[in-house]
């Protein structure tokens, strides 16, 4: 490939990634940098936890990406009477043809929400963070694969805790990052209440796709190349050292938990046009992706991050 091709390629890169990013910044109006953040996550083949009030448009970003990727969307509402299959998926005895029919569960899309996965028993979880982590579910000795593009988004209400089962460490680690969207700016909502005059509840028109899931699954390899030279590498580790040692910390942050850092990092880098990741990029995703994965009390979860930052130097880049 020529340099001009090389030039036009990245170009139409950049292209696609603001297409992506308009399309998601008109479903979740003012919160730019929680858009740049979850379409990090999607880049790194990542899954995205949301610890927020109801509300606040999880399920409406969460539909948006489904349409941008021009993926199947599917939504559970997490119960204590909600079942592994329910979510899997489960064999049915067919009296016609006398053999077992698998009935694939919400499990088999591209975009999947699980309202207030903290509300499902531990066995549902489990289920659930299998497929997460392995991208297949084993149901009756027979393992069924995910698609490529198989995108968690989950939801946790943090107010609530009566009747909730609280995430351990190792399924929190499943996710790459938590993010909290917050209220809107004054200005904002008033655009808001404006976009929705003249719309019922459950109507509003559909944004039209951005790319298909093929498109994504070329992003998702471009980002696995993004380079890391080794003075950024030995930072990252360094950080990733520094959490093992903070008093507040009870559990550090593990190979795999620097390895995810490392990914969602190269994703960012690759929103911001650069084949290569730079300490800003490592710090800038630090926050979301440590506060999903380190045991402690995180109700001071930015200070704490800030002081990790503030124990490893900055290499020169």
């Amino acid at each position: 490939m020529t340099s001009s091709n090389v030039i036009e390629s990245q170009c139409q890169h950049q292209a696609t990634i603001d297409d992506l990013r308009r399309s998601l910044n008109a479903a979740l109006i003012g919160k730019e940098d929680i858009v740049e953040m979850v379409l990090a996550c999607l880049l790194a083949r990542g899954h995205l936890l949301f610890d927020d009030l109801p509300g606040l448009g999880k399920t409406t970003l969460a539909k948006a990406v489904a349409h941008a990727v021009s993926g199947q969307f599917a939504r559970v509402q997490c119960t204590p009477d909600l079942l592994p299959t329910d979510i899997t998926g489960f064999n049915m005895f067919d009296q016609k043809v006398r053999e077992f029919e698998f009935h694939r569960g919400p499990v088999f899309s591209d975009v999947l929400l699980a309202d207030e996965i903290n509300r499902a028993t531990p066995r549902t979880q489990s289920a659930l963070f299998e497929a997460m982590a392995e991208r297949q579910v084993t149901i009756d000795g027979q393992t069924h694969q995910l698609g490529t593009s198989f995108f968690v988004i989950a939801t946790q209400n943090p107010v609530e805790s009566h009747g909730a089962y609280p995430l351990p460490e190792a399924q929190l680690d499943r996710f790459a990052m938590k993010l909290r969207i917050g209220y809107p700016e004054r200005d904002h909502e008033l655009e808001m209440l404006a976009a929705n005059v003249g719309q019922l509840e459950g109507t509003q028109p559909e944004p039209d796709p951005v790319i298909c899931p093929q498109q994504l699954c070329e992003l998702q390899e471009h980002v696995a190349n993004v380079g890391l030279n080794d003075n950024v590498r030995e930072y990252l580790v360094d950080l990733g050292r520094a959490t093992r040692e903070h008093q507040a910390i009870t559990l550090g942050l593990s190979p795999r938990g620097i390895i995810t850092w490392q990914r969602v990092a190269q994703a960012l880098a690759h929103l911001r046009g650069r084949d290569f990741v730079t300490p800003d990029d490592i710090q800038d995703v630090a926050g979301p992706v440590l506060e999903v994965r380190l045991g402690g009390d995180f109700d001071n979860a930015p200070r704490i991050v800030e002081e990790i930052l503030g124990t490893v130097s900055v290499p020169v880049f």
